[in-house]
């Protein structure tokens, strides 16, 4: 495997800059997103304990039921919505947003948004 590209090199020193303040507790987990060219992810994450404790994505069987999306933006919309009511079940509520060296704009500020919407609260 080769050397990183100066775009990979950026986006992981973004990621451990936001990383290092940000810790997701038992009380307050950790909502991180991640977005590739064609989907994206999020999933409430426990630190401390290392456990996922509720995840979606734009390849779960609700979202790829769900008529199509006009942007990527509405379809990380619904993520948000679908990852917040997950987490609610579970017991979370309250989380801290791991934007992951993304700038909060677009897909992932859809995310946020969402899931503000679905009743978590960051």
């Amino acid at each position: 495997m080769g050397a990183l590209s100066l775009k990979q090199k950026a986006y992981l020193r973004r990621k451990r800059r936001v990383r290092k303040k940000i810790y997701g507790s038992q009380e307050r987990p950790r909502l991180s997103v991640f977005r590739s060219a064609r989907h994206i992810y999020a999933q409430v994450v426990v630190d401390t304990s290392g456990h996922t404790v509720a995840s979606a994505s734009t390849l779960d069987k609700e979202a790829r039921e769900h008529p199509k999306f006009e942007s990527k933006v509405e379809a990380a919309n619904f993520v948000g919505k679908l990852v917040a009511r997950r987490a609610i079940e579970k017991g979370i509520s309250k989380v801290v947003f791991d934007r992951n060296g993304f700038s909060y704009h677009g897909r992932v500020q859809g995310i946020g948004t969402g899931a503000r919407e679905g009743g978590l609260n960051f």
